[in-house]
């Protein structure tokens, strides 16, 4: 085999291979033998075929597969013998492969860049830490309570008040239509008066209704409404309220907490606390894994792969797109014409690509890796997401290796960064929940 190297710049390489046509006719010779022992074709004993036989069905399709393989062959050799390190696979193009002639063929590929390691003591970053304090926990139990509230009746003759239940049947014609629109109809809908969750408009107009009284409401559908076809339109409903309900919230004491799962209110403040200490945790977290990585980004200024670059920026552009014409674009991209968009998308795709090879080259240079029960216990934490088919997901998983090997990458990256937050400088430092939430969401 003869390699030449005909380009050499940065991280690219290119070289031309030539395969000898002995080594390709004597490996077509070796494969169609083989392939003679082991067929069956009526009128032959087995392993009797003639080789002129098998040669004139098979020859071809063995040609392919013998010039197939001694591409993957060669090119894993330049590799191997020159000690590059494939950025991507490598871009393979046939110059020639006739028949009896040599096999000609060129390889293009990107190598992964020589990366220093940086100074991990000289990064200096602040963890913040909060506590969750007794009105928190008072608080979000008052919500859990909220969200178990029974709705009573309401007696005395009035109208609803805004936050009380009306039970009401409706009919919804769009306008210059006298037939009930698809979805438009319902029985016994209990419906907050001024409450969200219904068209614009439509909850607020049932204030003072009372039981027995029927309201035409007039409203007009979102232009972004979800269904098509009704969209922009303009409708009517004909409501008939059958009755009004209070909400009551239940009272806050070991009951509450039965009815929760706990065994009284104390256990339930402690899991209502533990909760919500480890929400704060985990603020803290993504704070001070920003602070890390915007550290390493200063100190990374190696050249990375265009072709890495680019696909990272393809899919970074294809949300972009869909958000674009979906209207929903990020507030400070708005204004920005598509040239402004795809530079700074395309920066935003090399910084993401210098630091995930500098956090791998970091955990392969310090031994870290993930362990077969790490990875275990991520799959079975992912089939748990979706009760009564955790089998179903273990099993995908095992049929779908690269699945399970997705779910690696951000093992690996915590443990990468929690070596790094060992050697880094961090401080310390006691906030209030808000400006916790205010710094994490900053």
């Amino acid at each position: 085999m003869q390699v030449t190297e005909v380009a050499n710049d940065g991280l690219k390489r290119a070289y031309t291979v030539s395969v000898p046509a002995a080594d390709i006719a004597a490996e077509r010779t070796r494969r169609l033998n083989e392939l003679g022992r082991e067929l069956r074709i009526p009128g032959f004993r087995p392993g009797k075929i003639p080789a002129s036989v098998v040669k004139q069905r098979y020859g071809q399709a063995v040609m392919s597969e013998v010039l197939e393989q001694s591409v993957n062959k060669a090119t894993q050799q330049v590799v191997t013998d020159r000690g590059l390190r494939p950025a991507l696979q490598p871009k393979i193009e046939l110059v020639n492969f006739a028949d009896g002639a040599d096999l000609e063929f060129k390889v293009e590929l990107e190598l992964l860049p020589e990366i220093p390691m940086p100074d991990f003591a000289g990064i200096e970053v602040e963890r913040l830490k909060a506590e969750p304090s007794d009105e928190q926990v008072e608080k979000t139990i008052s919500t859990i309570a909220a969200r178990n509230r029974n709705l009573e009746d309401i007696t005395e003759e009035r109208g609803a008040e805004k936050g009380e239940v009306a039970v009401c049947d409706f009919t919804g014609t769009l306008e210059g239509d006298a037939e009930p629109f698809p979805g438009g109809t319902a029985t016994e809908m209990p419906i907050e008066v001024g409450g969200a969750g219904f068209i614009p408009g439509f909850t607020e107009q049932l204030e003072g209704i009372k039981a027995g009284e029927t309201r035409t409401i007039q409203v007009s559908f979102p232009e972004e409404y979800g269904a098509k076809e009704l969209a922009g339109k303009a409708a009517s409903f004909s409501v008939t309220c059958k009755a009004l309900k209070k909400p009551v919230d239940p009272a806050i004491d070991d009951e509450l907490a039965k009815t929760m799962g706990f065994e009284d209110l104390e256990k339930l403040k402690e899991a209502v606390r533990s909760s919500l200490q480890q929400e704060y945790d985990n603020l803290s977290r993504l704070k001070v894994k920003r602070s890390l990585l915007d550290g390493l980004a200063e100190r990374a200024s190696f050249p990375v792969p265009e072709g890495m670059v680019e696909a990272e920026f393809a899919q970074i552009w294809q949300r972009i797109e869909s958000d674009l014409k979906a209207g929903r674009l990020d507030e400070d991209d708005k204004g920005k014409d598509e040239e402004t968009l795809k530079t700074e998308y395309r920066g935003i795709a090399e910084r993401r690509i210098r630091l995930g090879l500098l956090l791998s080259e970091i955990g392969r240079t310090n031994n870290i890796s993930v362990s077969g029960d790490e990875l275990s216990r991520a799959m079975r934490q992912e089939a748990a997401r979706y009760p009564g088919q955790e089998q179903q997901v273990m099993e995908f998983f095992r049929k779908n290796p690269q699945a399970a090997e997705n779910l690696r990458s951000p093992i690996f990256e915590e443990k990468v960064v929690d070596f790094m937050l060992e050697l880094a400088k961090v401080n310390e430092r006691n906030v209030a929940p808000e400006e916790l939430s205010a710094a994490a969401a900053a």
